[in-house]
């Protein structure tokens, strides 16, 4: 009698410690792929940020943006040359700038800003934030972002 009770106080014990298993951090990304855009188009164009999360960490990032009809900027090679001949930078060249700051992280880092883009890299920063808590969320709806005009 006394062995069926310490083995039925066991497995209840063994139950009990099966179900205090890990727990999802609800501080780390989700695996996943995940987007964010602005809501609107500005001058033609839409930018937006792709994540993919693997074990927690991004492990691929894309940010660029695209016209109504999906072309996307960074392929626009009149628009290359008159930004490249004004600020000194073009899309092709700061979408790969800003979207290496996201590689095999686990949370938005600091970005520095690139000289000749400095408004997208603050609209860069906001959708990666808020691609980010998409991921913490595991949600993989698209994330719409308003443009700093419209605060």
């Amino acid at each position: 009698m006394k062995y069926k009770i310490i083995t039925g106080i066991l497995v209840v014990a063994v139950l009990l410690l099966a179900g205090c298993g890990e727990k999802q951090d609800s501080s780390s990304m989700q695996d996943g792929t995940y987007t964010a855009q602005m809501e609107e188009y500005s001058h033609g164009w839409r930018e937006f940020v792709t994540i993919t999360v693997k074990n927690g960490v991004i492990v691929t990032a894309e940010y660029n943006a695209e016209n109504a009809s999906g072309f996307i900027k960074s392929w626009d090679n009149a628009y290359m040359n008159n930004m490249k001949t004004v600020t000194g930078t073009y899309p092709n060249e700061y979408t790969r700038y800003y979207a290496a700051f996201l590689y095999n992280q686990k949370d938005v880092p600091e970005i520095d800003a690139l000289t000749g883009a400095s408004s997208s890299g603050a609209n860069f920063k906001r959708l990666s934030e808020a691609v980010v808590n998409k991921a913490k969320q595991g949600d993989s709806s698209i994330a719409f972002v308003e443009s700093l005009d419209k605060e």
